[in-house]
């Protein structure tokens, strides 16, 4: 007789959003199913990456609008840091240039939290798969619209600004000094002034308020 089969064990979720009403919901969706469970979680990009780093997780489900580091800086860097990990990200925003950015930084899916208790459980299994899930309903619009660039010849919107020069824009607009930037990216505080001084000659402002007033428009803190 064959010896039984072993249950494989459950996908360890890391689940991140700064509101903690959300997370509670969410963990409840997820523990729910025998094969998913939650092992940490965080209120923001950057404590997200170091729990990921520090335990053993397969999946991290990440919000976009979060303090310190968003989702999407967040993906990044998890992607950099540990290709191996599963990335999902999870929003309010049905935006068509955030889904094109969370695949771009590493995501294999994206779902709405408008429509969480119906998806949100499928995005997680396909993730693990390696497969890739996007919201019922938008995947006609997409292909659509990104078609429809590619015909007047413009492929994807440029980046205004880089990756880092995003992620000190939105600690800088959060009110962090060059000082407490620098500790948080590992680099000096000359190097932040210095990518400071970049982000007010490329986008054509003069001081914080200004700056803090992009990132709003870029979504990248809230109002």
């Amino acid at each position: 007789m064959a010896p039984p089969t072993r249950a494989a064990p459950p996908i360890r979720v890391l689940l991140a959003d700064d509101h903690t009403l959300v997370r509670r919901g969410v963990r409840l969706i997820l523990e729910g199913e025998p094969d998913l469970t939650v092992v940490a979680e965080a209120g923001d990009g950057a404590e997200a990456v170091e729990l990921a780093r520090a335990g053993d997780v397969d999946l991290a489900v990440l919000d976009i609008a979060m303090p310190r580091m968003t989702g999407l800086q967040a993906a990044r860097e998890l992607s950099r840091r540990l290709p191996g990990l599963h990335i999902l990200v999870l929003t309010m925003y049905d935006n068509e240039q955030y889904f094109f950015e969370a695949l771009k930084a590493g995501a294999s899916g994206y779902v709405l939290k408008s429509v969480a208790d119906r998806d949100l459980v499928e995005a997680c299994r396909a993730a693990v798969r390696d497969e890739p899930f996007i919201y019922p309903g938008a995947e006609r619009a997409l292909v659509s619209s990104y078609l429809e660039r590619l015909q007047r010849g413009h492929g994807l919107p440029e980046r205004a600004i880089t990756e880092r020069e995003e992620e000190i824009l939105k600690l800088v607009a959060e009110g962090h000094t060059s000082k407490e930037i620098g500790d948080l990216l590992f680099i000096s505080a000359k190097t932040v002034e210095r990518h400071r001084a970049n982000l007010l000659q490329k986008l054509g402002v003069r001081d914080r308020l200004e700056l803090t007033r992009y990132a709003i428009r870029a979504g990248l803190i809230d109002p």
